[in-house]
Formats: C-alpha cells, structure tokens, sequence
C-alpha cells in the first residue's frame, strides 16, 4: 500500500469488552462505517474537543449504546492498540476496556440501537463471525488471552502482510 502517512488523521477510540456470566460477549452488527456489515464490540470515538479521558468515554459509550450505567470501578483498561494506515485512511489509538462484572441481559435498554444491533456471542464463535482482519488475527486473541491482565501492541496496516508488535503483556 503506497500511502503517505503523513496526511493521514489519527483518531482516538475505545473498544469495551462487556461479557455475560455464560462467558458470551455483546457485540454490535454494524450498519455504520467504518466496518459497516461486520461485528464489533461497544465504542466510539473519545470526544477530544472537550478533553474527554479514555475510561470516561468507555461508561459513556457503554451507556449509549447498551443502556447500562456502570460506576467507573466497573471498567478496567485491558490493552491498547495503535494501528498505522488502517485501511490506508486512518491511524488509530484504539483504548480496550473490559467490564469487570457479569452483565445481565435485562440490564441492556435495547438490542436495536442506531448503529445496528446487539446481540450475545459466545467468546468461542467470534472467530467466525465477520470481523476485521486486524480483530481477527490480533485484538481479538489477544484480549482472550489478556483478560484480567494487559497488553499493548503496535499493527502496521501499511505493509502486506500487516506487521504487528507486542509491546507489552500482563496476564
């Protein structure tokens, strides 16, 4: 991929890991890019015009588009991912926060939102679900293997094969 790097826009975002007490995940069906018509878990953006931190960004996100008010003891950073040219369009620092508590299914409002919908996944089937080549091959194993510890780890989406680096590992 022969892209200029420098003119590409960095973006801040979160990834919030919520898990029910059968051990499944709650992923959201895109209809919106990016990732349109794939599976993710909660997030957003951070709201950097006002300062907006990481965490403060996951309880939010997490409460708009689950319905869920968790106390900030509810989440914990799990990893961060930066990602140089994903897709050739954007770098990414990509904040990862699991919730620390099993989530009950009647604590979520809703499971049409906006974005597309919400469903449980058991942690086993994520794999085969239409992911990102970039959750497929690295977020995704590496927050299985992480949970309750830390990671953090660099891809380099702007070489075939895409390149990436575990910087740091906690289990």
């Amino acid at each position: 991929m022969n892209v200029d790097h420098t003119t590409l826009p960095y973006k801040i975002a979160v990834l919030c890991y919520l898990y029910d007490d059968a051990g499944r995940v709650l992923l959201l069906h895109r209809v919106k890019e990016p990732n349109a018509g794939m599976f993710s878990p909660i997030g957003g953006k951070l709201e950097v015009q006002c300062g907006e931190a990481p965490h403060d960004c996951a309880l939010r996100e997490i409460h708009e588009e689950a319905g869920i008010a968790l106390a900030d003891g509810d989440v914990r950073l799990t990893g961060i991912v930066s990602e140089t040219a994903y897709e050739g369009r954007t770098h990414w620092l990509i904040f990862l926060f699991e919730v620390t508590r099993p989530i009950r299914h009647d604590e979520i409002t809703t499971m049409e939102i906006d974005e597309g919908a919400l469903c449980w996944v058991p942690a086993d089937d994520v794999p085969t679900l239409e992911i990102p080549q970039t959750d497929r091959e690295i977020m995704w194993p590496l927050v299985q293997r992480h949970r309750g510890g830390f990671f953090m780890v660099h891809v380099d989406c702007s070489v075939e094969p895409m390149r990436w680096t575990l910087q740091e590992s906690f289990t």
